[in-house]
């Protein structure tokens, strides 16, 4: 049988599935990503012609091409199925330029889903190679590349090899950098508040209510002194019912999903990083084997920030609402939701491709994070097609008065959910989502009155003030650092996970618990660009250069005008830069300390590992210790830890070093002897008997212990090992973990099924005082 036309996709799952709907009339191949870039070792760009850049075949994908090539040979047409996006487009082009293929009858078609009908229907109506897109992923590399390959080796030269800068990754970094600064200049102030206790109405109904107004304006309690004065001016017989507001309130649902908000969610709710998020989506949009069910794409494309949503998928989910809910819970119309000025209307939102793979029916087929991001995507788009929550809302005020004649206004505000709507499926949009556009409440109970009137007396019962102290900004987390990026325009959601990547990769961040520190590293290197470069290191002239970029998809701009007028005001500060950037490398900070080797002057240095204390007198003593600074900023020399266990090499005793994967032994005869050694916890390997366990850590900076025989022997775990044998099963030893819910908890090295809780979670009391009128 004659093929009709060889189909060209990025990822060789997605040809598999692909190949399936189109059957044998189509050869289906992929590209496996990029077939070409700029070359890595040196510009890659003609600044002299128009920034021509200079793109290379990538080596490891020359089989590929000649593959291509071949198939392309033996059929009359050609499907170019890269992804929708910038990047699939500049492969698109790539791929038809080297295939030689202009003579062809060439097609661009967009699978926004990787579903037969969706598949078919994108055959049937193929588009132009989109020139004007094109020129936009191409305008963002060469101004990548400029700014990158031209302000490294500034980073190299000046503070050390292997650094590096980028356009949009720089300013990430500053606003991590900046919050940090904040964090440390911020000063906690003490501040009260009051609640009161109130028995209202014929029934004398216990009713909470906190201290709102104090004179008509917000109450200032900055001590615990104030409250108890002002506690003991209450007049307690003259609380009475200032008014009781009661009305019903609605809530909408949130839009489905794009690819930030997706990144932000799967942060919060499932603990993702932000790469994990799309490396998941990926799989799912591509296609995945379901056994029985067969293979399918379970999601529509998930680089988009459109919430547009199909007709015909918006009508699907009509029907299945109403089987699987009921009328009530389909609204009268669709809901429409409105996208950003900037967002791609010819992609839809995130969403199920088909409402026939329910999450109940994938539990059991899909891998765990698989289908949990999953169900967080099927949950949101079909609450975002359901009927607004409904639920009754009560503000219930009390006045008072002090004995000085002072009005005190104490509010009780609550709700009763009435018709859950959408919050059936998925939780109602609040605080947790930090999104502007949406109210939030402050319910803190269910209110529920006898019959009450304006006027009616009250009766005080308690008073409970509890102290509190004003928080810093929290340090970024992937959600917040996402939606910071995305509200001041910085990047696009495309890019979000390889910039987070690339911040922890270049160990510029330390990401603990979730959340983002910026390292020594970080801190110097924004320091001097900031310097040097603050306009390239402005959020928002990084968010007018991606305005820019969107004019050049649209056909707005010329891509070789934006880059040129970005170029020549740049070219100019990178000259000074070269000459006036500080050069941390040969910097020597003199210091009151003195060596204890030689009494010469100590002086900060900077090196690999970040900055320490170096003796003046060097090279003629080399000695060196690692330092902190304190709160006031004062140098505090960090003692050496010495270890009781003596050098293999040369006899000399072993201290504790800190490096750049974590804690290890060294001899303290350094730069003498050189000898190192991984940190022991004093623990045999359970497994092969004649190693210990030593602690070790990931390139991720994450802790984890082995056996220190390896290869020879494989034991690792992630949780801490305890010398105690498992009661269970007699295994050498258990491993221990921190659960949030439960506290510290045992279970057997070997996993024989023995799980003990030694500590419960402890509940962190509130400070209150309490005071009786």
């Amino acid at each position: 049988m004659a093929k009709k036309a060889l189909v060209i996709v990025e990822s060789p799952s997605k040809a598999k599935t692909i190949q399936k709907y189109l059957g044998r009339e189509y050869v289906v191949k992929a590209s496996v990503g990029h077939i070409k870039d700029l070359p890595k070792s040196k510009l890659g760009v003609d600044i002299k012609k128009g920034f021509r850049p200079d793109y290379q075949l990538i080596p490891s994908k020359i089989k590929i091409i000649e593959e291509l090539r071949k198939a392309s040979s033996k059929v009359p047409e050609l499907y170019l199925a890269t992804d929708p996006d910038r990047e699939g487009e500049a492969i698109a082009w790539h791929i038809h330029e080297e295939l030689k293929a202009r003579g062809k009858k060439t097609h661009r078609v967009l699978f926004n889903s990787i579903t037969k009908p969706s598949i078919i229907a994108a055959m049937k109506n193929p588009q132009k190679l989109n020139e004007d897109k094109y020129h936009a992923q191409q305008a963002r590399r060469v101004l990548d590349r400029l700014v990158g390959y031209k302000i490294s080796p500034l980073l190299w030269d000046k503070v050390r090899r292997g650094l590096s800068a980028g356009r949009v990754q720089s300013v990430a970094l500053r606003m991590v950098v900046d919050r940090e600064a904040e964090i440390k200049a911020f000063k906690s102030e003490e501040y009260w508040q009051i609640e009161g206790l109130f028995l209202v109405g014929d029934t004398k109904a216990e009713i909470k209510a906190r201290l709102a107004k104090i004179n008509g304006a917000d109450p200032e309690l900055g001590n615990q002194q104030a409250v108890e004065v002002l506690l003991q001016s209450f007049d307690e017989n003259r609380w009475r019912i200032e008014s009781i507001e009661q009305k019903e309130r609605t809530r909408k649902p949130s839009a489905p999903f794009i690819t930030s908000r997706l990144q932000q969610e799967a942060a919060r709710k499932l603990g993702f990083s932000a790469k994990k998020t799309m490396a998941i989506a990926q799989r799912l949009y591509e296609g995945l084997d379901l056994g029985d069910m067969g293979t399918h794409g379970l999601i529509t494309y998930m680089r988009t920030d459109s919430v547009r949503i199909d007709g015909s998928a918006q009508e699907a989910a009509k029907e299945y609402i109403q089987n699987k809910y009921g009328k009530e819970y389909v609204p009268a119309e669709y809901n429409i939701y409105k996208s950003k000025k900037t967002a791609q209307e010819a992609h839809e939102a995130i969403r199920p491709t088909s409402l026939e793979f329910e999450p109940e029916k994938l539990e059991h087929r899909l891998e765990k994070d698989d289908f949990r991001l999953y169900q967080l995507i099927w949950n949101r788009f079909l609450a975002s097609q359901m009927t607004p929550a409904v639920f009754d809302q009560t503000i219930l005020n009390i006045e008072g008065a002090t004995k000085e004649k002072k009005e005190l206004l104490f509010r009780a505000t609550g709700s009763v959910m009435k018709f859950a709507g959408f919050s059936a499926v998925y939780a109602m949009p609040g605080a947790e989502e930090n999104d502007p556009s949406e109210e939030v409440d402050a319910e803190n109970q269910i209110l529920t009155l006898p019959p009450l009137k304006k006027g009616d007396p009250a009766e005080s019962k308690e008073f409970f003030p509890t102290q509190h102290f004003t928080q810093p900004p929290p340090h970024y987390s992937d959600a917040s650092l996402i939606r910071e990026l995305e509200e001041k325009g910085i990047g696009r959601p495309s890019t979000y996970a390889s910039i987070l990547s690339n911040l922890q990769d270049r160990e510029y961040v330390e990401k603990r618990e979730g959340k983002y520190f910026p390292s020594e590293l970080g801190t110097v290197v924004t320091e001097l660009l900031v310097a040097s470069f603050p306009t390239i290191l402005n959020t928002e002239f990084t968010a007018e250069m991606e305005n820019q970029l969107d004019d050049i998809e649209e056909g707005k701009s010329d891509w070789k005008k934006i880059i040129g007028k970005f170029w020549k005001p740049f070219e100019k500060v990178l000259e000074s830069a070269k000459e006036h950037m500080k050069n941390v490398k040969q910097q020597e900070v003199p210091t009151n300390i003195m060596c204890e080797r030689c009494d010469h002057r100590m002086v900060i240095k900077w090196g690999r590992a970040g900055s320490f204390l170096a003796c003046s007198n060097y090279p003629e003593c080399k000695n060196t210790q690692d330092f902190k600074k304190d709160e006031q900023g004062n140098i505090v020399v960090i003692p050496k830890e010495f270890i009781d266990k003596k050098c293999d090499k040369c006899g000399n005793q072993m201290v504790v070093k800190n490096g750049k994967f974590g804690k290890f032994l060294a001899c303290s005869d350094y730069p003498n002897c050189k000898f190192t050694q991984a940190m022991p916890i004093g623990i045999d390997c359970p497994v092969c008997k004649e190693g210990e366990l030593i602690q070790k850590q990931s390139r991720y900076k994450r802790l984890f212990y082995s056996c220190n025989r390896w290869p020879k022997c494989n034991f690792a775990t992630w949780d801490k090992p305890v010398a105690k044998p498992c009661p269970q099963c007699g295994f050498a030893i258990v491993l221990e973990k921190i659960s949030k819910r439960q506290g510290t908890i045992h279970y057997c090295g070997k996993k024989c099924g023995y799980s003990e809780i030694i500590e419960q979670k402890a509940e962190t009391p509130t400070p209150e005082v309490k005071t009786g009128t």
